[in-house]
């Protein structure tokens, strides 16, 4: 989540909330699009494996934020940080472009605009050791779509500490990505059966009727 940089001491005036935080995002919204470890240069031993399957669902996922925008559903990417405790989300970025890593073309497809929002994760659930709570509290998000990789490790665990967080959760069967097709349909299974997901494909999503969900 960005910060502006300004403090403001002790008793002083605290400017007005916006109406709109970034122009294009609202500051609330019943619903957000998770992009779950996308920005991933997928140095390691799987990831040549990873990224077979993985290049199409970013083209997928691309569609889908792009449909998001237009809703003016908020963007949130929640990102490892690879172990560099020493870097930040726009560091991770400009690796995974600037350096030839076999993640890149991924990263080209689901590159983050400026009024996207981020949390960097430590560890596989999105919810672990970070801001992410804080944030879709801010927004008011009763229903989270996650999308991304792995879809049996990282995007699974995030849907279950969303689940036990009462969050409704939509995992579109097409924007997710394991090692092998069959752990990720797996997952999918498991993750519609016992967290109560929906799985339909991102192209059948009803935006109106995710919103007027209750």
């Amino acid at each position: 989540m960005r910060n502006s940089g300004t403090s403001f001491a002790d008793g002083a005036d605290m400017p007005a909330k916006n109406a709109d935080l970034h122009g294009n995002v609202p500051d609330h919204s019943a619903v957000a699009l998770l992009l779950i470890d996308v920005i991933n240069d997928l140095e390691f031993p799987e990831g040549e494996q990873l990224l077979e399957l993985a290049l199409p669902m970013a083209g997928r996922i691309a569609a889908l934020k792009r449909r998001a925008r237009e809703e003016d559903v908020p963007v949130i990417y929640v990102n490892d940080n690879f172990g560099r405790w020493q870097s930040d989300f726009n560091h991770v970025v400009e690796h995974c472009l600037l350096d030839d890593v076999r993640g890149r073309p991924i990263v080209q497809k689901l590159q983050p605009e400026p009024d996207d929002y981020f949390v960097l994760k430590p560890k596989h659930s999105g919810f672990y050791s970070t801001t992410l709570d804080t944030l879709l509290d801010y927004l008011r998000a009763k229903t989270l779509i996650l999308t991304g990789v792995a879809g049996n490790i990282c995007v699974l665990f995030t849907a279950n500490d969303a689940y036990m967080r009462d969050f409704r959760l939509v995992v579109p069967r097409d924007c997710t990505a394991s090692n092998t097709p069959e752990e990720n349909e797996h997952a999918l299974q498991q993750m519609q059966r016992v967290l109560k997901a929906d799985i339909r494909p991102s192209a059948e999503l009803d935006w109106g009727k995710l919103r007027r969900e209750e």
